[in-house]
């Protein structure tokens, strides 16, 4: 059986020692180098990679880097949209919804978007009456509930919206269509994978939790 080295030779985790003299002073640029696997762990004390070969380690880490890069373009995105809407990332969720009920032709209501963005209903009350008063949605009696209202989306919101962070997003489409059928089952299986995993647990330790002293 191969030594896998001491926790803290470097040589259970695929670390590698800097020659003398080559230490830089900054990362290179890019999402994609603070997500290498070794430089988040060095030492293998999240994840024990005794049994994975240096250069799938490395793979990994390229993959974690395209995801980081994934993420830091989304944000960008999104960020670039809700200043030129006026708008903080929840009204966006709010209106992404009601462009999906407008598009599916559902009757949205104040309680299908307080359960779909996990919050109270009074702050969906404040939300859709900040939103109203910037002539984003209407609010109007329910076609078949008398107790509800139907909550919908101006023309001209919904045109700026599927115009700008829409039509960005939907590029995606394509990227998703240049895969086989078989690859697309990889993708959606990893991604449903990873979810789970970094999902929380009963058993997490809150991040702002020291743990033992």
């Amino acid at each position: 059986m191969a030594d896998a080295g001491s926790p803290g030779d470097g040589r259970r985790s695929g670390r590698r020692a800097a020659p003398d003299g080559a230490r830089t002073t900054d990362l290179d640029p890019g999402p994609g180098a603070v997500y290498d696997v070794v430089a988040n762990d060095p030492d293998g004390d999240l994840v024990d990679r005794s049994g994975v070969a240096p250069e799938d380690v490395a793979h990994i880490s390229e993959l974690m880097a395209a995801l980081g890069e994934l993420r830091a373009t989304e944000k960008r995105i999104a960020e670039a949209s809700r200043r030129y809407m006026q708008l903080n990332e929840t009204d966006m969720m709010a209106l992404h919804y009601l462009i999906v009920c407008t598009n599916r032709d559902v009757v949205a209501t104040p309680g299908g978007l307080a359960k779909h963005l996990d919050i109270s209903s009074a702050s969906t009350t404040k939300m859709l009456d900040r939103l109203e008063r910037a002539g984003h949605v209407t609010r109007e009696p329910h076609p078949t509930d008398r107790r509800a209202l139907a909550v919908r989306i101006t023309p001209g919101t919904h045109l700026a919206a599927r115009e700008g962070i829409g039509r960005q997003h939907a590029r995606r489409f394509h990227a998703a269509a240049r895969l086989s059928r078989r690859e697309r089952d990889v993708v959606i299986r990893f991604l449903r994978d990873m979810t789970r995993e970094i999902a929380p647990r009963e058993d997490d330790r809150p991040v702002d939790d020291p743990g033992p002293g």
